[in-house]
């Protein structure tokens, strides 16, 4: 089936968007994007993802020619012109071609339809296991291009039956490669604070549960906690049941995670409901 994108002037054939060799995105990695979905035609929390990928632009030093609602209404042509029901836009403004291969000048936009495989259902019924790697991801505020460290460590993630790392640094844990953390203990729900992409899945899970405090700990009180579970775009919320080889909590989705996902999943059928 034929789609279109959206390539640095204009919607096309999406077999027809280029990129040129030498773009620092692709010599250098130097580019931002932002990913959100679409349900049932509607962008969720569209306004959100659009302000994070201007500010990220802004951050980066990345021309970005389209103000706000110049970019809704070409996210808005795309999903009619595709027909896309279900599934997620990826946003890319590129580093652009550098008059010494290094120092980003001005820069491609590409705006585009994806399918979207959520995490299977006993994910989300039983937990999943991440894998603990002292890092940190480079200018973690800004959500850049950068997945190489990852990309690399996914090659063994399924031999390790793992879902994704999760990074902590000098003691800190801050996030994971493509998700937010948090852990609960108690009767409070904690999120880090530092080192991290402020994710728009994870403001609406402090949004939901009201109480959520911002602060770091350490992956020794992540270990220890009751339950722990991370949020993005792509995954909604899916609980942490193991790091490495130990088990968190009692090793099953604890009572506070499983209220958060029901009501997110709330609010996700709120919003197509009220186009």
């Amino acid at each position: 089936m034929k789609s279109f994108c959206f390539a640095k002037s204009e919607i096309i054939d999406s077999r027809q968007a280029q990129v040129h060799p030498s773009d620092i995105a692709i010599l250098r990695g130097y580019a931002i994007f932002d990913f959100f979905r679409v349900v049932d035609h509607i962008p969720l929390f569209l306004s959100k993802y659009l302000d994070r990928f201007i500010s990220s632009a802004d951050k980066a030093g990345l021309q970005l020619v389209y103000d706000k609602s110049v970019l809704k209404d070409i996210i808005f042509q795309l999903i009619e012109k595709n027909n896309h029901r279900e599934g997620g836009m990826r946003m890319v403004l590129t580093g652009g071609i550098s008059k010494n291969h290094f120092h980003p000048d001005g820069g491609d936009l590409f705006i585009f339809c994806e399918p979207l495989q959520m995490p299977a259902p006993e994910k989300y019924e039983n937990g999943v296991k991440l894998l603990s790697v002292n890092y940190v991801r480079p200018i973690p505020d800004i959500k850049t291009t950068n997945y190489t460290y990852p990309c690399y460590l996914s090659l063994n993630w399924q031999a390790q039956k793992a879902e994704d790392v999760i990074y902590h640094h000098q003691g800190k844990v801050s996030e994971s490669s493509r998700s937010n953390i948090f852990m609960v203990k108690g009767n409070e729900i904690i999120t880090p604070a530092s080192n991290i992409l402020k994710g728009i899945t994870r403001e609406q899970v402090m949004r939901l549960s009201g109480t959520v405090k911002v602060e770091d700990f350490s992956l020794e009180e992540l270990l220890q906690a009751d339950e722990a579970f991370m949020s993005s775009t792509t995954k909604r919320i899916l609980p942490i049941t193991r790091i490495d080889e130990h088990r968190i909590g009692n090793g099953k989705p604890g009572p506070t995670t499983k209220q958060l996902m029901k009501a997110f999943y709330g609010i996700e059928q709120e919003i197509p409901s009220q186009k």
